[in-house]
């Protein structure tokens, strides 16, 4: 890193002036009546943010700037008590926990106080970032009855409106999620996050994430809407930010290991130590799965490790290192037409079609409080990963294998950067501010390179150029990539209920491309009749500023009205530029995405028994990036890839969760909640150059989707049902039907789906189980592009799962 770039950072980090301390809330924890200290008790506050945990001598403390505060302590094995506190000064607060009667779960204590401890948003302020205005969710992860053992994606983000999820394997390798009419891809719409730092495999120039961390390592899972470009980054989606499980507090080692058992062989295990010595905290897993797969073709083993270490330096500065790895192989069943998913939607017709994946983060983070209100935060990160594809690939998905060379691919990833922030409460006059800096500094190189494989059946992935050297699919290219980009963001509370959120960003971008790709042309007698090489060498700059404006109005605690607009933009990836794809045909004038999103919601709570979020959204999408069907030179129909035109997609969105232990059953060793999550989505295409597309629908936007459900709980045992429904969608610009060929192009039909999940705990053992799609519907949500297909990917079928999970 040069000179000048750390003077930069210097510049950032010491814009803003010291303040003055923060009031101290501090006591004793101990039993009524009796001497018995309670030596781990949680204390929350009334948003679900664990504030601190009692010591050994039953002592806690904590400090904030709040006058008014509503706390919540809670004893495992006992019942919890909320006090409401006015703040003035320090102050010394003691409680009294009731003898024990009956030991109770953690899992129910929290689920008497659905409000408090399910789905919970994001504070104005958190660390070194301003979430004022923004549609923000977080998903509390060991509060879920999902299968998390597979990362059942339709369970795991049930109560986040408005969400597309591909469900096309039954391990949950990858993620693949979109919303608002955004493809969902490999989550290539979101900027995708874990503690904080960047995890696709190019942000620039390949923003797909191939590696998702299971979600048994998971505290929770923040998802901020488009408002999110301006702090995180260009994307449609927003931001989705994977927060790890924290080490144990108080506690030199705790041991949990969870083995699962699934339909067609499936097999999980995840192992986890966690503790804290002195200033030392640790956090480690690893995860390993393997399977065959619900279809013939499809089986896979993987292995997952994670390992974060925690130094507090000092009262004021801590620092943090981390690495994760993935790596797995999987065979891979192809895709399918229409008219072969209705005969049999588990058939397969590949059975040499391969992908490998070795992904490798790290990350060293750095915390430092200057003052009671400013804190500083620089991330340090870096990605050595590689993907590799092999198999047959045909634009006619019903042909049989030929047993030929096979098509390889291989792409190989990295990148480092580093994203500093500097965040400062203030006060001007009369108005209080908090206001965010920062730069972040990226840069990548990705290499692909695209030939013939192997005639074999086993996963060789070796290039054999020298023995198929007329092999039509071949390529090679480098893709250098640079971005520097600047942004800030203020909150100016206007007066004790109303603030605005103004922000601004700048982007500085530069993207390369060098390579060639081989032009050869076969008679039909095999012979060669055009051999040549085009050279390719690019680059493309560009500056530019995002502009967005947040507000929120707090009437009180328990509701707030809030909105905000801002820019948006997306980069051309090199898949859409240089990836010779036998299914389509890549626009050569293809070009970066752009637009802006708005959201205007109300959100909060009814007399503490009624949560609720429900939101109006518009973004306007210009240049997107699409499929439209066009006739070739020889006489082909094929589909292209580029630029449809502009589109808009606007709705609402609404999440209302009600709690009817507090409403009418009015006991403390039952849990009842209801949640429903419904969607609204319209679009259409505004204007294009290309035939027939102005006034059509837009890809990936089905109208309705509903995710329900209801969980019960008596004592230990907890009981959760959950519905989903989601409507048809289009996955072409024309709005076909029918699939074509390839199976690329159609409509993704209307579905829904029952899963029913159960979950015991016993001291230190925990079991559950379930039944995802509990009525074997047929359906599919994916038509794949490239691999895993191209084609129609079928969903998974009825499947059961079983965990045991033990806690030392």
């Amino acid at each position: 890193m040069k000179l000048k770039d750390f003077k930069l950072l210097i510049i950032f980090s010491f814009i803003c002036s010291f303040s003055h301390a923060q009031n101290k809330v501090f006591g004793i924890i101990t039993e009524e009546g009796t001497d018995i200290i309670n030596k781990k008790v949680f204390i929350y506050d009334d948003v679900s943010k664990l504030l601190t945990t009692s010591n050994k001598n039953g002592y806690y403390e904590f400090y904030t700037n709040k006058k008014e505060m509503n706390l919540i302590f809670l004893l495992v094995g006992n019942q919890f008590i909320e006090k409401k506190i006015k703040i003035l000064d320090n102050i010394e607060l003691n409680i009294f926990f009731p003898l024990k009667t009956k030991e109770l779960s953690e899992v129910i204590i929290k689920g008497q106080k659905i409000r408090e401890f399910k789905l919970k948003r994001l504070k104005d302020v958190e660390e070194t970032a301003i979430y004022a205005g923004k549609k923000t969710e977080v998903i509390l992860v060991k509060q879920s009855m999902a299968n998390l053992a597979s990362n059942n994606s339709r369970q795991v983000y049930s109560q986040i409106s408005g969400l597309n999820i591909y469900q096309n394997d039954d391990a949950g390798l990858q993620l693949n999620i979109g919303g608002r009419g955004l493809d969902p891809n490999r989550t290539s719409n979101f900027n995708t996050r874990q503690n904080g730092y960047d995890i696709s495999a190019d942000v620039l120039g390949y923003p797909e994430s191939y590696y998702t961390p299971p979600s048994e390592a998971l505290k929770e899972i923040q998802i901020i809407r488009g408002a999110a470009s301006l702090q995180y980054g260009t994307q449609f989606g927003g931001l989705l930010n994977f927060i790890m499980q924290e080490p144990v507090k108080n506690k030199d080692i705790e041991l949990t290991i969870r083995n699962t058992l699934g339909s067609n062989k499936l097999f999980t295990n995840f192992s986890s130590i966690s503790g804290t010595k002195n200033k030392i905290s640790y956090f480690a897993y690893s995860n390993y799965k393997k399977g065959n797969g619900f279809r013939i073709n499809s089986n896979f083993n993987s292995f997952n490790y994670h390992f974060n270490l925690g130094i507090q330096i000092n009262e004021k500065s801590k620092l943090l290192g981390e690495i994760s790895s993935l790596k797995y192989l999987a065979k891979q069943a192809g895709g399918l037409t229409d008219t072969m998913f209705k005969l049999n939607h588990l058939q397969s017709n590949r059975n040499r079609n391969w992908f490998r994946l070795n992904w490798f983060l790290y990350n060293i983070k750095f915390l430092h409080t200057f003052s009671s209100k400013k804190n500083f935060s620089l991330n340090i990160f870096g990605l050595d990963a590689n993907r590799e594809s092999i198999g047959f690939r045909s634009n006619r998905v019903s042909q049989i294998d030929p047993n030929n060379e096979r098509d390889l691919i291989k792409g190989n990833f990295n990148n480092y950067g580093f994203e500093s922030r500097i965040l400062q409460n203030y006060k001007l006059a009369k108005i209080k501010g908090v206001s965010v800096f920062g730069i972040k500094f990226y840069k990548s190189k990705t290499t692909s390179k695209q030939g013939p494989g192997s005639k074999n059946f086993d996963d060789d992935f070796n290039f054999y150029i020298n023995r198929f050297p007329n092999y039509q699919n071949q390529s090679e290219y480098k893709y250098p990539n640079t971005n520097v980009a600047l942004f800030g963001e203020n909150i100016f509370y206007l007066n004790e209920k109303l603030s605005l959120t103004p922000g601004i960003r700048f982007e500085n971008i530069i993207t390369k491309s060098d390579g060639f790709y081989k032009k050869i042309n076969l008679d039909a007698a095999g012979n060669v009749i055009l051999n040549e090489i085009n050279y390719e060498k690019k680059i493309n700059k560009r500056s530019f500023f995002l502009l967005g404006l947040g507000l929120s109005y707090k009437n009180h605690s328990d509701f707030e009205l809030y909105g905000n607009i801002s820019q948006n933009y997306r980069s051309v990836t090199f898949t859409d530029i240089s990836i010779i794809n036998p299914a389509f045909s890549i626009n050569p004038n293809i070009t970066d995405e752009k637009g802006f999103t708005t959201d205007v919601g109300i959100r909060g709570n009814y007399n503490k028994l009624i949560t609720y979020d429900l939101t109006a959204f518009n973004i306007v999408y210009d240049d997107r990036i699409g499929f439209v069907q066009k006739a070739f030179n020889d006489g082909s129909i094929k589909s292209e890839r580029g630029n449809i035109g502009n589109a808009i997609m606007y709705g609402l969105e609404s999440l209302i969760d009600i709690d009817f232990n507090n409403i009418f059953v009015k006991n403390n060793n039952i849990s009842l909640n209801y949640f429903i999550n419904a969607s609204i989505i319209d679009s259409r295409y505004i204007s294009s150059t290309e035939n027939g597309v102005v006034g059509k629908k837009v890809e990936f936007v089905p109208n309705i989707n509903i995710k329900t459900g209801i969980k019960l709980g008596y004592n230990n045992f907890i009981l959760n049902i959950q519905y989903s429904y989601l409507s048809k969608q289009f996955t072409d610009s024309s709005n076909a039907i029918e699939g074509n060929i390839s199976g690329v192009i159609g409509q993704i039909p209307s579905y829904d789906i029952l899963d029913l999940s159960v979950s015991y705990v016993f001291k230190k053992i925990k079991i559950e189980t379930g039944i995802n799609n509990l009525t074997n519907n047929s359906y599919f949500t994916r038509r794949a592009t490239g691999y895993p297909g191209p084609g129609i990917i079928p969903s998974p079928p009825i499947n059961s799962y079983l965990t045991f999970q033990i806690k030392l």
